[in-house]
């Protein structure tokens, strides 16, 4: 993609989708070859092999097994099986062991619409020239004493599968963009360590996205250890993804100016784009509920790297009391 777009629709099939007809056009297609190594013949032998291991797995209940939901699997490992296989089990076991952050992820809860209607998270109706959504979360805009940390993630969530359901952004991916303006102690007592330390582990293990770009802007100097923090605990291909920008003049040489919202120096208002994508929200929202549906009644089908005590996991246990004591500016 060379030129911004504003998006217009996005074409998904039903739940009930049989012989899978690609909606994306040529040129995400061309994406998808390249770098997902993704053709015909390929994306139709393994949603065939991936629906009959789902058909026979008993330790799976209720998995959905439409094409858009498969081939988000299929897409972030570049049609390994195998390893699309083990990425929906980590999947579906991150959900069960967190339910509190994952299950219920109904924007029309008042708690969440709250979130949704003052801006902490959404998602760009413009997408950039790498034709990527753009995710942007607004910490000013998450009141710490009123919303808890299940409705941070839950906000979070909602976001993404809503866009996960788009096939055009499993194949192209997402940039986010962090406003870190207004953080305060209260932020960050929101998370014990261990409790953020293991959602963003499982998280990166777990969730079916191509995340290219993570973009930070206005982080405070007293959350720079806390950024680090976060960071560590990514593979070094994220880390590699992380970038921190003094001001929003230095966040534009990165990230096209166009995909933000006014206040940040873009043409659509921030209201509008908010309205916008309550509207995506809308119409996913029957398909989001029903996610609480799927069961995985055993996890002995997980494969598991073997544990390492390290100097990390260490520190991520001494490291509460700082989380405790931090004054931010």
């Amino acid at each position: 993609m060379t030129t911004t777009r504003v998006l217009m629709s996005s074409c998904w099939l039903g739940l009930t989708d049989h012989q899978y007809v690609c909606p994306l056009a040529e040129q995400v297609q061309g994406v998808a070859r390249q770098e997902l190594r993704e053709d015909e013949s390929a994306r139709d032998q393994a949603l065939l092999q991936l629906q009959e291991w789902i058909s026979k797995n008993r330790d799976l209940h209720n998995c959905r097994t439409d094409h858009s939901f498969l081939l988000r699997f299929l897409r972030v490992k570049k049609f390994s099986v195998p390893m699309a296989q083990q990425t929906l089990l980590k999947y579906l076991n991150m959900r069960q062991q967190l339910p509190h952050l994952c299950l219920q992820l109904d924007f029309l809860s008042p708690s969440l619409n709250a979130l949704f209607n003052n801006g902490y998270i959404f998602a760009s109706p413009v997408r950039d020239r790498n034709g990527r959504r753009v995710v942007v979360s607004i910490a000013q805009n998450f009141d710490p004493y009123k919303f808890t940390n299940s409705d941070m993630s839950k906000a979070h969530m909602i976001t993404y599968e809503t866009l996960l359901e788009d096939e055009e952004c499993q194949v192209m991916g997402f940039t986010h963009v962090g406003d870190a303006k207004g953080v305060s102690a209260a932020h960050i007592t929101l998370w014990s360590p261990i409790e953020f330390s293991n959602l963003i582990r499982w998280g990166e293990q777990s969730y079916p996205m191509r995340h290219k770009e993570i973009h930070c802007v206005h982080v405070p100097a007293a959350l720079r250890y806390v950024y680090d923090f976060a960071r560590s605990r990514f593979s070094n291909k994220m880390r590699s993804r992380f970038m921190i920008h003094n001001s929003i003049e230095e966040l534009h040489q990165k990230v096209d100016p166009q995909t933000l919202p006014r206040e940040m120096g873009g043409d659509i208002p921030m209201k509008e784009m908010i309205e916008m994508f309550k509207k995506e929200m809308l119409l996913k929202r029957d398909r989001l509920l029903a996610l609480d549906d799927m069961r995985l009644l055993d996890t002995k089908g997980i494969t598991r790297m073997p544990h390492k005590v390290s100097k990390k996991s260490i520190d991520s246990a001494s490291i509460t009391g700082s989380f405790r004591k931090l004054e931010v500016d």
